[in-house]
């Protein structure tokens, strides 16, 4: 696997071919990230540098070299490079002063928050798709990239960064999967199961501890004359509760019944991280039964077998690592919810 570098302006800067190990993990509703190791040679210590680009044949992703780490002893001679996707660059910006949304369509948001931050260098938006999703949202003051990822998977729509090396530029582009379940018929089904031979080193996880169905959002106002909604629910040993407190969301230019749809959406981006996670990571090879990129892609849908464990799931394809080192190469897709990371809202 040929490993193309570039520097920040989209130049080509050379190419690697020693690397020991590339990583190379891809996600639905954020930036994915990647790990390579390489021998420690003056060209590699010249191209693996802050801030250059690396790429891979095929790949709809760059990433930007975060992290250098290098080692030499009597048994080792190698250095490790890592970064996220180029879609990360959003982490470094804010959402300056208060944007209100009020039932919009989240692919016109996502476009519109990234166009009212300080412009990214060589970033521009993408085709519009007409996704008809829809949110109501209050944000003042937060982090782009935090923001776009919760309103992503309250919507169920991927974003990346995808460059463009010739003509020196980086476009912002959302998408849907496409469901691929044994549940439809529209389009090919796509089954990892042992019956198809192409479900290995499987790991199956399953959490509810933070699970939450009910969630109490106050917003400003004290005492009896502070505004609470409601969402979601449950009864007896079903209802978890969680109280957010939204007193960072103003009421100011909204009309009563505006204010309580933001406080509501909070509410739901809430029990969004407090969810029962249940994922599938399994190994397979990107051309057994069904081809990776062809039959099946990020964001599809999928069906999973594996009848020793009575496991059947329709599951979204929310994160996939292609592995190449030792002259060969396998993918890893997780299938499901993985169990959240905690991001701090500021609340």
């Amino acid at each position: 696997m040929e490993i193309r570098v570039y520097d920040a302006n989209l130049y080509r800067k050379g190419t690697i071919e020693n690397q020991t190990s590339l990583i190379w993990t891809r996600k639905f509703f954020e930036a994915g990230n990647f790990e390579i190791h390489a021998p420690i040679t003056q060209k590699n210590l010249s191209l693996f540098v802050r801030g250059n680009i690396v790429s891979i044949k095929g790949a709809k992703e760059a990433g930007v070299i975060e992290d250098i780490e290098k080692e030499e002893s009597d048994i080792k001679n190698e250095i490790t490079v890592k970064g996220r996707f180029l879609s990360s660059y959003m982490d470094r910006r804010i959402i300056k002063g208060t944007v209100n949304y009020d039932n919009a369509k989240i692919e016109v948001v996502m476009r519109e928050l990234l166009t009212a931050c300080v412009p990214i260098p060589l970033v521009e938006l993408g085709e519009l798709h007409g996704f008809d999703d829809r949110v109501s949202f209050q944000a003042t003051y937060r982090n782009l990239q935090v923001v776009q990822t919760k309103i992503a998977k309250y919507g169920l729509i991927g974003y990346r960064f995808t460059p463009d090396f010739d003509a020196h530029k980086i476009v912002f582009d959302t998408m849907k999967g496409t469901d691929h379940s044994f549940a439809q018929s529209e389009h090919n089904r796509v089954i990892f199961s042992e019956d198809y031979n192409n479900l290995t080193n499987a790991i199956y996880k399953f959490n509810d501890q933070a699970l939450k169905t009910c969630a109490i959002v106050g917003g400003q106002g004290d005492g009896s004359d502070r505004v609470v909604v409601t969402v979601g629910g449950g009864e007896g040993l079903g209802l978890r509760e969680l109280f957010v407190d939204a007193r960072d969301l103003s009421p100011e230019n909204l009309t009563a019944a505006q204010y309580k749809e933001v406080l509501k959406q909070r509410g739901y981006e809430a029990l969004n991280e407090a969810i029962e996670a249940e994922s599938l990571e399994c190994e397979t090879a990107p051309e057994i039964n069904f081809k990776y990129k062809d039959d099946y892609d990020l964001g599809d849908i999928v069906t999973v077998k594996k009848k020793s464990w009575g496991l059947y799931m329709n599951k979204r394809i929310t994160e996939i690592q292609e592995v190449y080192e030792y002259g060969g190469g396998y993918v890893v897709p997780t299938l499901g919810d993985p169990l959240p990371e905690t991001i701090d809202w500021g609340d």
